[in-house]
C-alpha cells in the first residue's frame, strides 16, 4: 500500500475497533445468548477470541504482527450451534465471514476445490460488503444526479436566447415537483445503457473458472468493446437504473478493494466445517492419502501465508479460524500435529436436552414459535402454543433423537413442520382465525409417528 492509502488504514483501523472495542467478552456472550441457547464454554471461547483482536490492534506496531490468533477447534454433534455461534460473532464484529466444508476440498493436483479458494471467496465477500456500505453512503447524491440526468431526458437542454433560459429552468423545477409528486411515474422515456459483451464469453466453461486466481471472464468481457443500447423504460425504471449508474462512478474502487483487503487480513473469520472428515491415521486406502494432503495443504494458509486473489495479494496471518466437527469416527488427535498445534483453543459443545428444546422454540429472537407466528399473521391468522404444548413438542423432539440420529435442534424444524403441516396447507382457502395449540393437539399430530420407529425414520 502507498502513501496515500495510510488514511485509509487509520480509517479501517478506527471503524475496527469502533465494531469490536465497544463490546466486552461478557457483553459478546450476551448478544449470542439472543441466538443460542447453552454452549457457555464456545461462547466464551469465540468472545475472547474476537476480543483479543481489540488488543491487539492497541498494541505497538512491532509486537503487533507477533500476536497470532488463537483459532478454535469446536467439537460437538450436528444442530448444537456451532455454526450459528460463529455467524453471529462475525455479525457483531461486521466482519468478512465465510463457512467451508472442509470434505468439499482436495489436496493440489487433484481434481475440485483447492484450500485457497476459501481465501479468495472471503476476499470477493468483503469487497461486497465494503462496496455496498459505500453505495449507501453516497446513495442520496447519486439519486439527485440520477434526477437531474432524468430531468435532461425529459426536457433536453437546448441553446436558446437568454429569455428562454428563465422559462426552461421554470419548466424543469415544474418537472421535478411533478416527478417528486409521482405522476409521470408510469410516463416512458428512452435511456442508452451499456452491456457487456456475452457472447464469447457465455461459451466458455463454468467449471473451475472459480478456481481461477485472475478472474479471466472479467478480464475477457473488459477487453471486449461494451454494447450500447437505447432503451425504453417507463421513469421509475429509469430512475433506478441511473441510480444505479451513477452509484457504481461514485465509488472508488481501489480504495474499496484495499479496505476490503485490509478488513480480510485484520478482521476475517473462516469456518472450517466437517474437519473431522478429513482426520484420520495412517493409510487405509481410498481417500486417506487426499485427507492427509488437504490438512497438509491447510498448514500454510492457517499457519499464515500470502494468497493471490483477483484483488490482489491478501495474508492469512491473522485470519481467526474457526473449525468444527463431530468427531464421532475419530477425534481432534487424529489430525496432523501441525494443525492440532494451528487450533490451541478446543471446547466441546453439549448435546441439547429437552430442556433446552423447550428453550430454543421461546427464548431465542429468531426461535421456531416465532417464526410461525409471523408467518401466519401474514394471513391473518392468530396461532398460539400453550406451555404444555412447547413441553410436549420439546419431548418428542428429544425422543426422536434418541431414537434416531441425533441432529440436534434441526429435529424441531421436522416436528413442527409434522405438527403445523395440515394448517399451513389448507391457509387461506379455510380460515381459522384463531389457532391454539394444546398438549392434546401435539399428541394427536405426533404420538403415533413417534411411537412408530418406521414412521417415525421417515418422516421424523
Amino acid at each position: 500500500m502507498n502513501e496515500k492509502d495510510s488514511p485509509l488504514i487509520e480509517n479501517t483501523k478506527k471503524d475496527l475497533l469502533n465494531k469490536v472495542g465497544s463490546l466486552t467478552p461478557r457483553q459478546i456472550v450476551s448478544k449470542l445468548d439472543k441466538y443460542i441457547i447453552g454452549q457457555n464454554k464456545a461462547k466464551k471461547a469465540v468472545a475472547i477470541a474476537l476480543r483479543n483482536r481489540f488488543r491487539r490492534q492497541m498494541v505497538g506496531d512491532e509486537l503487533k504482527e507477533e500476536i497470532m490468533p488463537n483459532n478454535i477447534i469446536m467439537i460437538g454433534p450436528t444442530g448444537v450451534g456451532k455454526t450459528e455461534i460463529a455467524r453471529r460473532l462475525a455479525k457483531l464484529a461486521e466482519a468478512p465471514f465465510i463457512k467451508v466444508e472442509a470434505s468439499k476440498f482436495t489436496e493440489v493436483g487433484y481434481v475440485g476445490r483447492d484450500v485457497e479458494s476459501m481465501v479468495r471467496d472471503l476476499t470477493s465477500i468483503s469487497v461486497n460488503m465494503v462496496k455496498s456500505r459505500r453505495a449507501e453512503e453516497v446513495k442520496e447524491k447519486a439519486k439527485k444526479r440520477a434526477e437531474e440526468k432524468l430531468l435532461d431526458l425529459l426536457l433536453p437542454a437546448i441553446k436558446k436566447a437568454e429569455d428562454d433560459k428563465e422559462n426552461l429552468k421554470q419548466t424543469r423545477e415544474k418537472l421535478r415537483e411533478l416527478l417528486h409528486a409521482g405522476v409521470l411515474k408510469k410516463r416512458m422515456v428512452e435511456i442508452n445503457t451499456e452491456e457487456s459483451s456475452t457472447s464469447f464469453t457465455a461459451v466458455i466453461p463454468q467449471m473451475g473458472m472459480d478456481e481461477i486466481d485472475i478472474n479471466f471472464r472479467e478480464m475477457i468481457e473488459n477487453i471486449l468493446p461494451k454494447k450500447k443500447r437505447t432503451r425504453k423504460v417507463t421513469i421509475d425504471e429509469a430512475k433506478q437504473i441511473l441510480t444505479q449508474e451513477e452509484t457504481q462512478k461514485l465509488i472508488d474502487m481501489e480504495m474499496v478493494v484495499n479496505e476490503a483487503r485490509l478488513r480480510v487480513e485484520n478482521s476475517g473469520i473462516i469456518f472450517i466445517d466437517e474437519i473431522d472428515k478429513i482426520a484420520g491415521k495412517g493409510y487405509k486406502g481410498g481417500p486417506d492419502v487426499s485427507r492427509s494432503g488437504v490438512q497438509r495443504d491447510l498448514l500454510p494458509i492457517i499457519e499464515g501465508s500470502t494468497v493471490m486473489t483477483k484483488y490482489g495479494l491478501v495474508r492469512t496471518q491473522h485470519i481467526l479460524f474457526i473449525a468444527a466437527g463431530a468427531f464421532h469416527m475419530t477425534k481432534p488427535s487424529d489430525l496432523i500435529p501441525e494443525i492440532q498445534g494451528r487450533f490451541p483453543i478446543r471446547v466441546e459443545l453439549n448435546s441439547l436436552t429437552e430442556e433446552d428444546f423447550k428453550r430454543i422454540l421461546t427464548e431465542p429472537e429468531n426461535a421456531l414459535i416465532k417464526q410461525y407466528t409471523a408467518l401466519l399473521d401474514t394471513e391473518n391468522e392468530n396461532i398460539t402454543f400453550s406451555y404444555d404444548a412447547i413441553s410436549k413438542i420439546a419431548h418428542y423432539a428429544a425422543v426422536v433423537n434418541d431414537k434416531a440420529e441425533n441432529i440436534g435442534a434441526r429435529r424441531l424444524q421436522t416436528i413442527m413442520s409434522a405438527l403445523l403441516e395440515d394448517y399451513l396447507f389448507d391457509i387461506p382457502d379455510v380460515k381459522f382465525g384463531k389457532i391454539a395449540i394444546t398438549k392434546e393437539i401435539v399428541d394427536d399430530k405426533l404420538q403415533n409417528l413417534v411411537e412408530d420407529k418406521d414412521l417415525s425414520r421417515y418422516i421424523l
